[in-house]
């Protein structure tokens, strides 16, 4: 055989391997279970693996070997008001910079807003340095595409893959450089108060805002303040160590204080990342993610809004799902976590989904959860209706549901456990079809929580305390 033909067929040989070669490696990328990222980014504990500063360098070069192939390329970095986010944001740009990307630094920014941003600005993506509703020896990391959604898990498995990697550095005239966005919150701003139309004006309207000293503490007050309403502030004077302290969200005991002792007509309760939201009505009852997502879908519905069913989780209220159904709207429970929420809103062409922890997305408003955007569209339904939020919640019936948080010193499957399954049947017997249970391993935190739900609030209580119990015994806690 000619020469020739031996270097022709060599090398369609050899592109055919290398072709063949790339091929499964993408494939691998997504077979492969996930090592760093759980449901929703990375977390942990301040000074434990991965929450480290030499990883969080490591993470940045391998996030800008993933984005930043086509010369100078920019990341967006916010981060919340931790004290740990300096030594983070510092870490995160010189990985970035080291690989030959962009930084443009947002400072703290609710994780709402830098998912705006990393659309807005056509960022290759945006990083969101936050625990969300953790305490502040917690912190974390978050991803956003250039869509301003949550990576998919073969870009979250690309990362881990160059994570594992040598780390190298380009060539000095190739290196990335970084600066830092003024004008980031006042951008934001505009753009949720753009989320309702302009013929609002809540003048007349009393409301308190607790920021969990978090990330939207210089956003929010001067949104709810801009569109007319009075505004009473709490937990907006963040020092790097009380963010989500005794406030916030996710303990709203002092907003319900706060609204009661100004008579104000709502509260609004945002996480230390603002993508939670609980309220609050002028008695002083908390509402939570469910009632303000019926609140909302309701309001849709009757402006002729309403596209595609609500998306919930498998913690979603059974009264919910009730009340929807009374309004012809029917209820998906998807796994817990909101990107889940998403995929399935996405799937079955939905515009409204959540949780019960706060998380509402309103997909014909923004691409992800948002605090601040789902309070307003509360309000709007409130100027409307003419009515007060508590009327508002009074559509549908929340069934009695007890959570308890089990904490565990290693990962176990409820679903699995043999002891766990058998004291969750004996609840379910117990309960017949008046109501159900629960167990599940959270994504973010060591704890197995326990679900229990129910018409009879004595029972429910008495059941999951009594589950849990089981559960403890059965992990040997």
């Amino acid at each position: 055989m000619p020469l020739t033909c031996l270097y022709i067929c060599f090398s369609v040989f050899f592109t055919l391997q290398i072709r063949e070669f790339w091929v499964i490696q993408e494939a691998s990328f997504i077979i492969m279970a996930r090592k760093y990222f759980g449901t929703d980014g990375i977390r942990g504990k301040v000074g434990e693996p991965p929450i480290t500063a030499d990883f969080l360098l490591k993470l940045g070069w391998a996030t800008g070997q993933v984005f930043g192939n086509e010369g100078h390329d920019f990341i967006l970095v916010g981060k919340d008001t931790r004290i740990s986010g300096y030594m983070f944001e510092s870490a995160l740009e010189a990985g970035l910079t080291a690989a030959g990307v962009d930084t443009h630094l947002l400072g703290p920014m609710p994780t709402p807003g830098v998912a705006y941003l990393t659309r807005t600005l056509r960022a290759k993506a945006g990083i969101v340095i936050s625990a969300s509703h953790n305490p502040y020896y917690d912190n974390g990391i978050k991803f956003f595409s250039v869509q301003g959604t949550k990576l998919p898990d073969d870009i979250e498995l690309k990362i881990e893959y160059y994570i594992d990697s040598p780390m190298t550095t380009v060539e000095s005239s190739k290196l990335g450089k970084a600066k830092r966005l003024t004008d980031a919150a006042g951008r934001y701003i505009e753009f949720c108060k753009a989320s309702i139309p302009t013929r609002f004006n809540f003048s007349g309207l009393k409301i308190v805002i607790d920021c969990a000293h978090g990330a939207t503490y210089h956003v929010a007050p001067h949104v709810f303040r801009e569109v007319g309403a009075e505004v009473i502030v709490i937990g907006a004077e963040p020092n790097g160590l009380n963010i989500n302290d005794k406030c916030g969200a996710t303990s709203p005991d002092m907003l319900v204080a706060t609204v009661l002792a100004h008579q104000a007509d709502i509260g609004i309760a945002l996480d230390g990342d603002g993508d939670r939201l609980v309220m609050v009505d002028h008695k002083g009852e908390i509402v939570d993610g469910d009632e303000l997502i019926y609140i909302i879908a309701k309001s849709r519905l009757d402006a002729g809004q309403m596209s595609g069913p609500v998306v919930g989780t498998l913690m979603t209220n059974l009264g919910m799902e009730i009340g929807l159904k009374r309004l012809g709207i029917n209820l998906l429970r998807a796994k817990v976590g909101d990107r889940y929420v998403l995929e399935m809103m996405n799937e079955h062409q939905g515009v409204l989904g959540g949780e019960n922890s706060g998380h509402i997305i309103c997909l014909d408003k923004t691409t992800t959860g948002d605090g601040i955007i789902a309070a307003l569209q509360i309000m709007a339904e409130m100027h409307d209706s003419a009515k007060s939020l508590h009327e508002l919640k009074s559509g549908m019936q929340k069934y009695p549901q007890v959570l308890i948080n089990v904490k565990t010193t290693n990962k176990v499957n409820p679903d699995t456990n043999v002891a766990i399954q058998k004291a969750v049947h004996a609840v379910e017997e117990k309960l017949g079809n008046q109501g159900r249970v629960l167990l599940r391993a959270s994504g973010t935190e060591p704890l197995i929580r326990v679900m229990v739900e129910g018409e009879q609030a004595d029972l429910v209580k008495k059941y999951a305390q009594q589950l849990a119990e089981d559960v403890k015994k059965a992990m040997g806690t």
